[in-house]
C-alpha cells in the first residue's frame, strides 16, 4: 500500500500544515498576512537546497523556481497556494498521522465530541489501509492547499535527482491569498513564463478540472444615525437592524451554499460586523455562467435598495468586485492542456474525471489572464473545517500524475 513518495509527502505536509498561513480578506497588504511568508521563506530555502534554479520570493509574495529541462518540450508551470481559509481557526495546527486506517470512525484528541466517518465523508470508505492525516479537532488541517505544495515539492525534488527523466523546463509557483481571491498578481503570468500550467488544488483521485465557478465579492456598508440610546426616540437609526433585514431578505431557501448543488450558483453571507452606527456585510456571489452571476449581483442591489427605501435617513452602499471567471470560457478554445492531464491520469492507472468545481482556483485567474491552467487533484477532503483530512496515498497518486504529465508533454 505504501508508495516510494509516501514518507516524504507526509513529512512535508505535516511540517507545512503546522505553520499558520491564514489569509485575511480585510487586510489591504500584499500578501494579506505576513505569516504566509513564514512558509514561503521555508520553501525558498528547501528549493535552493534541492538544487532548483532561479529561486526567488517576489515582492508580491509568490515563490518562483525552475526545474531545468532535460530535453526539448513545452515549459509547464505547477502551482499551489500557501494560505489557508479565513473561515476557521488555523492557529496552533497539530497534524497527526493515522497509519493504516481501519475503516472505523476517526476521533480527535482535542475535540472529544468530534467524529469523522464514511457516512460524513464517503471517500474514507475508499481509503481503508491508507495513511490518513488530520488535525487535532480545534483547527483546520490546511491540506487546502499545503497538500498541493507538498506534491509539487516532492515531484520537483525527484526530477532534480533523476536527470534521466525526459521533461521540458518546469516552472514552480507558490502563491499567497488564493482563499480570498487575490492569489494571482497581474505580473505572475509573465514571471512564470510558461506555455501552460496546472494548479494542484483539487480533491478526489482522478479529477482534472477545467470548469469553475465565476465569482464576485460584495461588501454592503450600512450607515445609520448614531445617538445616545437614552435620547434615541425618533432619532436613532440602527445600522445593525438594517443589515440584519438585508440578510433576512436575501433568498435563504434556494440560493445559499447549503441549499444548492451541481450547477446551481449562490449568494453567501460570509461575515457581518459593526455596531449601531455602521455595519458591514461581506458576501460572495457564485455562478457558473456570467449571466447568472450578473443576476445575483442585481438581486443583491435590489434588496439593498428596497431596505434603503424603508429608512431614508440611512445610507446603504453595495459594492461588487469581480474576482474570477469560469476557466472553461478560455480552456474550451484549446483543450490540449486538459487532454494532456487526463492522459497522464489514465497512464498512472486512474480513471480521469472532469466535473465542474463549485469553487475556484488560482488557475481561474491565470487562465483568464492568458495562461491556460486546469486543476488537478491532491486528495484533500472536508476542507475549511475541523474534519479536514487527506490520504497520503492519494497525494502519492497526484505526485505520480505530476511526473507523468511533464514526461508525457516532452514526448508529445
Amino acid at each position: 500500500m505504501r508508495t516510494p513518495f509516501d514518507t516524504e509527502l507526509q513529512d512535508r505536509l505535516m511540517r507545512y500544515a503546522a505553520v499558520d498561513t491564514q489569509s485575511n480578506a480585510q487586510s489591504a497588504s500584499q500578501p494579506s498576512t505576513a505569516r504566509q511568508l513564514d512558509l514561503s521563506r521555508m520553501l525558498v530555502d528547501e528549493l535552493e537546497a534541492m538544487g532548483a534554479s532561479d529561486v526567488r520570493l517576489t515582492d508580491y509574495g509568490v515563490v518562483l523556481a525552475t526545474v531545468p529541462a532535460t530535453t526539448e518540450g513545452p515549459t509547464i508551470g505547477l502551482c499551489a497556494h500557501v494560505d489557508t481559509a479565513p473561515q476557521y481557526n488555523a492557529t496552533g495546527v497539530r497534524p497527526r498521522l493515522i497509519e493504516g486506517y481501519n475503516g472505523g470512525d476517526i476521533s480527535f484528541p482535542d475535540a472529544p465530541d468530534l467524529r469523522l466517518g464514511a457516512d460524513i465523508s464517503p471517500h474514507l470508505a475508499d481509503c481503508v489501509g491508507h495513511d490518513i492525516i488530520t488535525a487535532s479537532g480545534t483547527t483546520l488541517l490546511g491540506a487546502d492547499d499545503k497538500a498541493g505544495v507538498a506534491i509539487i515539492m516532492t515531484a520537483a525534488r525527484h526530477l532534480l535527482e533523476t536527470p534521466d527523466i525526459p521533461h521540458g523546463e518546469l516552472r514552480i509557483a507558490f502563491t499567497p491569498d488564493e482563499e480570498i481571491g487575490r492569489g494571482v498578481d497581474e505580473r505572475l503570468p509573465r514571471d512564470m513564463a510558461c506555455d501552460f500550467a496546472y494548479t494542484f488544488d483539487g480533491a478526489s483521485p482522478g479529477e482534472v478540472e477545467y470548469e469553475t465557478f465565476s465569482a464576485d465579492g460584495a461588501v454592503v456598508t450600512v450607515t445609520g444615525v448614531s445617538i445616545h440610546p437614552g435620547w434615541a426616540k425618533d432619532k436613532l437609526v440602527n445600522a445593525l437592524h438594517l443589515a440584519a433585514r438585508i440578510v433576512n431578505t436575501l433568498p435563504q431557501a434556494t440560493m445559499t451554499p447549503e441549499t444548492t448543488s451541481g450547477d446551481e450558483g449562490f449568494l453567501h453571507v460570509t461575515d457581518l460586523s459593526g455596531d449601531a452606527a455602521q455595519a458591514r456585510i461581506g458576501l460572495i456571489l457564485r455562478d457558473f455562467e456570467r449571466e447568472g452571476l450578473a443576476e445575483k449581483g442585481a438581486l443583491l442591489q435590489k434588496v439593498c435598495d428596497a431596505v434603503a427605501a424603508t429608512e431614508p435617513r440611512a445610507r446603504i452602499l453595495c459594492e461588487i468586485t469581480p474576482q474570477y471567471r469560469n476557466m472553461r470560457y478560455w480552456l474550451e478554445k484549446d483543450m490540449t492542456p486538459v487532454h494532456l492531464a487526463q492522459e497522464a491520469v489514465r497512464e498512472t492507472g486512474l480513471a480521469p474525471r472532469s466535473v465542474p468545481i463549485r469553487g475556484g482556483t488560482d488557475g481561474s485567474r491565470l487562465t483568464e489572464m492568458g495562461l491556460p491552467c486546469p486543476n488537478i487533484f491532491t486528495g484533500m477532503q472536508e476542507i475549511h473545517g475541523p474534519l479536514e483530512w487527506v490520504s497520503v496515498q492519494d497525494m502519492g497518486a497526484a505526485t505520480r500524475v505530476a511526473l507523468t504529465l511533464v514526461e508525457r508533454a516532452a514526448r508529445s
